[in-house]
């Protein structure tokens, strides 16, 4: 049993953290940090948890928070977190980052999208918390750059067929719709009730998203080589859920049989991935609320082009259900502890 602590639970992620990690045999969640909340239950902020994570929310210096669990979730935005975690892992804690601070291996590209990096020499450290990928790096390290909900949709729909130079790279198009969860718990118009239902829009359009460099890092990783990509995202009137349909050019000699077979090999064996079958198409509403990524696939043989279809939901598998399955890893507990629930449907 190791104790936890949630930096920033009052936000989105902050509450699924919660709701996760209540039932996990292997953790005591032993602080949970708001200051606009701070001295009142989280379960008065978010009434699904009551009786299950009744814990006080406190506004406390960081070495403060440092004595009272063992390995911290930093769920709070980019910049905030740069500044806590070398602190949280000074004091020997274990750190699992939700922000985007340390996702990007190259500073200069992080300035370039964000601002300024004032704990950059923890960057070459931070191991990116895709388990699929990463896993042998993941086991035993003390801080991991949890993936942005996007990037896990499109890289995971990706990276069998790059690794074996199945689709040309820079025929890539991503086209991605998310829930209004996405964007935060913070109050904005653009995704009010009323600006969002019954409507359905692109937005960040043509190289403006910053998930944009971290789709490209782990895709030109993959593919041995830099790449650049075409990411639309649009916002969908739905609370949770990420749909990416992607787009490529085949590589001459592939078909479908071998590029279901590239599938099976990868991940055959991964708990979280569901393969589905030939015209099974994936759904957001048959992942909501768990941790699974669904993924499927067309080709279109008038164009040589591929269509590649996945679905997660953005909370779990795509921000806090993917920061426990880090965090499993990294304590070497079983991977799918906690994490065990069937999606919700209807």
């Amino acid at each position: 049993m190791i104790k936890v602590g949630i930096i920033g639970a009052s936000g989105y992620t902050g509450a699924e953290l919660a709701r996760i990690l209540c039932n996990h045999p292997e953790v005591e969640i032993t602080v949970a940090t708001s200051r606009q909340y701070a001295d009142r239950p989280l379960s008065d902020i978010f009434q699904n948890l009551r009786g299950k994570v009744d814990i006080l929310c406190e506004n406390l210096p960081v070495e403060e928070l440092c004595r009272k669990a063992d390995l911290f979730f930093t769920a709070v935005p980019h910049k905030t977190a740069m500044d806590l975690v070398p602190v949280l892992l000074a004091a020997g804690k274990k750190v699992v980052d939700l922000s985007a601070d340390f996702r990007l291996r190259d500073v200069a590209v992080y300035e370039q999208w964000y601002q300024p990096h004032s704990s950059s020499r923890l960057v070459k450290e931070a191991v990116y918390g895709l388990p699929e990928l990463y896993r042998k790096d993941i086991a035993g390290c003390r801080l991991v750059a949890n993936p942005g909900c996007y990037p896990t949709s499109i890289i995971l729909g990706l990276a069998p067929l790059l690794k074996a130079g199945a689709i040309q790279p820079q025929s890539i198009i991503a086209d991605s719709k998310s829930g209004t969860s996405g964007a935060g718990r913070t109050a904005q118009t653009g995704n009010l009730f009323c600006e969002v239902h019954d409507g359905f829009r692109p937005y960040k359009v043509g190289r403006t998203h910053r998930h944009t460099p971290e789709i490209e890092q782990e895709v030109s990783a993959l593919a041995g080589q830099a790449v650049n990509i075409t990411f639309t995202p649009h916002l969908l009137p739905i609370a949770r859920g990420i749909l990416s349909t992607v787009y490529a050019t085949l590589t001459p000699g592939f078909n479908r049989q071998t590029i279901s077979e590239l599938y099976r090999e990868e991940y055959g064996a991964e708990p979280f991935i569901r393969l589905l079958g030939e015209d099974i198409f994936p759904a957001t509403q048959f992942v909501r609320g768990s941790n699974f990524c669904d993924i499927s696939f067309k080709i279109d043989p008038a164009t040589e082009r591929i269509i590649i279809m996945s679905a997660i939901d953005n909370i779990v598998k795509g921000a806090s259900g993917q920061a426990v399955q880090n965090m499993n890893i990294m304590c070497g507990f079983a991977e799918t502890a906690g994490l065990g629930i069937v999606p919700l449907f209807p």
